[in-house]
């Protein structure tokens, strides 16, 4: 298949263009050109703004594809843009979603793709819930060929998943754990959470492109195993051979105290804090023979041991340090008055 992916280089999709090219799929990627060394030999890569629409026109020419996956669309307007981009020059157009988008908590906790779209948290959430609904009026009024993904929480060898963490990512988690400080876990730690190693989610994606099955649909895309945050956290601290030493503080009082940057009134509240178990029956009937096959404990030691031998990836938050320990002095000052 000739197959245009917009970013590639990502959590997700560097796994999704290692498979391909592997594969011997005519692969083209277009994007900054930010992680181009770590791009396969075998693709065509496209370095331009996928807003610069008249540059992407003149370097893309007459050329058309079987699929164009869209991996950094957020905003509508970027929908808008690949629908008139793309309107005539793929059979189809698969967009990755967010399993945020889910109304959580939901009627019920086993989460299918008709369970209802709505995030009162957060407004990432509510632009996809957006860009859905210009995807789906185009493919029912002009037969625009969609396929929607929405992936919950995927991980690659960069960064390990964690639930409290600030913006410059997971290392400074880690580094609480190995100097044998406490780490800030939301609620108890009992609520189930679902975490993807990123070469399983792109097998099931894979098996999407091309499918006449997905065309018009939604699938969502990650492991069946679920783990309490406890749980995972635990696993985090095995492979560091480390004691786990948790801190538990309400998602709300994690929310009402975070800078207002790092945003977990959405992600805690509209997402991570919520007990959610998701079916992949509907993809495993379009890909037979789907399975995520990496246990989350063997998961965590390839991404640790590859973050441990990358010094660029240990980015360290002394903001984000500083702000549990402040967290935790305030919590157990307010226990000392009872």
């Amino acid at each position: 298949m000739k197959i245009l992916i917009i970013g590639g280089t990502g959590t997700i999709s560097s796994a999704i263009t290692r498979q391909l090219a592997a594969a011997g799929h005519d692969l083209w990627l277009l994007n900054r050109g930010t992680r181009k060394n770590e791009v396969p030999a075998a693709i065509t890569q496209v370095i331009a703004d996928i807003n610069d629409e008249q540059k992407v026109l003149d370097i893309l020419g007459d050329n058309t594809f079987d699929t164009v996956c869209e991996f950094i669309g957020f905003l509508p307007s970027q929908v808008e843009r690949d629908i008139k981009l793309f309107k005539g020059r793929t059979r189809q157009y698969v967009y990755i979603s967010s399993a945020s988008a889910y109304n959580k908590p939901a009627a019920s906790h086993i989460i299918t793709e008709g369970t209802t779209l709505a995030n009162p948290y957060w407004e990432y959430s509510r632009n996809k819930i957006a860009c859905e609904e210009l995807l789906l009026k185009a493919y029912r009024k002009e037969g625009f060929p969609i396929t929607i993904v929405r992936p919950s929480h995927t991980y690659c060898e960069r960064s390990i998943p964690v639930s409290v963490h600030g913006p410059k990512g997971s290392w400074q988690v880690i580094k609480r754990m190995m100097e044998g400080k406490q780490v800030i876990i939301n609620g108890d730690g009992s609520s189930l959470w679902t975490v993807t190693w990123n070469e399983d989610f792109a097998r099931g994606f894979i098996g999407l492109l091309g499918n006449p099955k997905a065309i018009g649909e939604a699938f969502q895309i990650m492991s069946d195993e679920q783990l309490s945050w406890n749980q995972i956290y635990q696993c985090i601290a095995n492979a560091l051979q480390v004691e786990l030493k948790p801190y538990y503080v309400a998602s709300e009082f994690l929310a009402a105290t975070s800078p207002k940057a790092w945003d977990f009134t959405g992600n805690l509240l509209g997402d991570k804090s919520v007990t959610v178990m998701f079916d992949c029956t509907k993809l495993k009937r379009a890909v037979p023979g789907f399975q995520a096959t990496t246990r989350f404990d063997e998961g965590v030691r390839k991404c640790l041991t590859h973050i441990l031998a990358h010094p660029e990836l240990q980015v360290e938050d002394p903001e984000f340090d500083q702000w549990c320990d402040r967290v935790i002095a305030a919590q157990e000052q307010a226990r000392s008055q009872f």
